[in-house]
């Protein structure tokens, strides 16, 4: 009987650790001035196995979304996805001007020193959720952040679509 409860336990650790995990690093939230109501966050994903970004929640903005920034006939476009594909061992990177996320009807100024917390919610090749809790500082406004070019300003042209 103690075997048997024995081998039961070492197969659900088992199971347990070979769920999918994904390493988040760098990540960092643009800061805004006091009337600015959106912002973007930014991170490198690796996944521990094939996964797919579909969600991240954060009690900082009253919404939260995936969005791409790409050039379609000579304009640029900004527009939601609904996840993002995460290939086992691959770095993806979400940075200013490509793959985001956007922090919408902000609830506070995000200033320089600062954290936001965002909960990334990822699904595995089976369908199953999970979640992984984020602080991402915030990087103060004029202070850039080295590692990540700063994206183009919205301009007449410029489409950003829901």
């Amino acid at each position: 009987m103690k075997k048997l409860l024995i081998a039961t336990l070492l197969a659900v650790t088992a199971s347990a650790w070979a769920q999918t995990a994904v390493k988040v690093e760098d990540a960092w939230v643009r800061g805004t001035v006091a009337t600015q109501k959106a912002s973007g966050a930014f991170m490198r994903l690796t996944p521990t196995a094939n996964a797919r970004l579909v969600a991240v929640e954060s009690p900082v903005a009253g919404v939260v979304e995936i969005h791409e920034m790409a050039m379609e006939n000579d304009v640029m476009k900004m527009r939601q996805v609904p996840g993002v594909e995460l290939a086992a061992g691959r770095t993806t990177e979400l940075k200013p001007g490509g793959l985001h996320v956007m922090l919408m009807d902000l609830k506070q100024q995000l200033k320089g020193g600062e954290s936001v917390p965002l909960t990334l919610v990822f699904e595995d090749e089976a369908k199953k959720r999970f979640t992984q809790e984020v602080k991402a500082p915030v990087t103060a406004l004029g202070g850039g952040n080295a590692a990540m070019p700063m994206p183009m300003p919205m301009k007449p042209g410029m489409e950003h679509k829901h």
